[in-house]
């Protein structure tokens, strides 16, 4: 009797399995993928066996079982210690997605480092928080080696909404920064809105649906309003310690391009202000609780009656 035999579902691997990471391969995982992921945090690789993944012990046991890998990673240090374990294992024809936010010149030093072994590393920042990553709803700033690109293209879909091929690599980071210039506008000016309406006696709840539906609205009142209203700040996104080092990558852009930017200066002592209050582990929706306190040590205003 003959059998018909079911094609091997495809398979990627998943080196760094924090809030992005998880995500991204359990949407993977749903896609049909076959994941194989590995992170020095237990839990983490815990995380991703209940999401239906292998949890691997090493980078090179992740290597071994697919050539096709993504990188989500908290540093420089980890990728430089990534990129050293994969070059230790020998393989050759290794894809590697980078996919977190890191200096360009970091991602460049790996990229050459690795290249002379035939292994391809690509600069492809996500646009996105760790709810949307959840939600699939990720756009991809892909840019490196177009052909390269082309061979994770289903890997993409399988974790992101959209991709964007941005060019020679930097571009990616690059177009990330300008993207997060305005998440941190965004983010400090919806929590403004929405301290000046409850304060004026608006329901924030309300505020944010209605607003985020208008001219007004954005995809930060959209994704962190809700957070703002309900202070839950506490189930982090993208923490705010994190978030500092973004801001920093901005500013240097922002230096190195002889580019003013007073909005975006603005923000800086509010995310500042958060850190000093102890929301260094809590997510930059917690901005709202900064701007809130403020009015609170600040003396009630004085009104002046109007003379009919």
């Amino acid at each position: 009797m003959r059998t018909t035999a079911h094609p091997s579902p495809p398979t990627v691997g998943m080196i760094g399995l924090g809030i992005m990471g998880s995500a991204m391969a359990a949407n993977l995982v749903k896609a049909g993928f076959e994941v194989h992921g590995y992170d020095p945090v237990a839990a983490s690789r815990q995380r991703l066996r209940k999401a239906g993944g292998h949890a691997c012990k090493s980078v090179a046991e992740v290597a071994q079982h697919s050539p096709h890998l993504l990188l989500s990673l908290p540093s420089e240090a980890a990728l430089d210690q990534v990129c050293a374990e994969l070059l230790a294992t020998g393989l050759k024809g290794l894809i590697a997605a980078e996919t977190s936010t890191l200096p360009e010149a970091c991602k460049l030093r790996n990229r050459d480092a690795l290249a002379k072994h035939r292994i391809t590393l690509l600069d492809c920042p996500l646009s996105g928080t760790g709810a949307q990553a959840m939600t699939r709803d990720l756009a991809v700033y892909a840019s490196g080696n177009a052909k390269a690109i082309r061979a994770l293209h289903g890997v993409f879909e399988g974790f992101a909404r959209v991709r964007y091929d941005v060019g020679e690599f930097g571009n990616g980071m690059r177009m990330k920064l300008v993207a997060n210039l305005l998440v941190a506008i965004h983010n400090v000016s919806s929590a403004e809105a929405i301290l000046m309406g409850a304060r004026s006696g608006l329901d924030p709840a309300t505020l944010v649906k209605v607003v985020a539906d208008g001219a007004g609205g954005s995809r930060m009142l959209q994704v962190r309003g809700p957070m703002m209203v309900d202070r839950s700040w506490d189930q982090a996104t993208m923490k705010v310690g994190i978030w500092q080092k973004d801001m920093k990558l901005i500013q240097d852009l922002l230096q190195a391009t002889d580019t003013p930017a007073p909005l975006f200066s603005a923000t800086l002592p509010i995310y500042n202000a958060a850190m000093a209050m102890g929301h260094a582990m809590d997510d930059t929706a917690s901005v709202y609780d900064v701007l809130e306190r403020w009015t609170q040590a600040a003396p009630p205003a004085k009104r002046t009656a109007r003379r009919g």
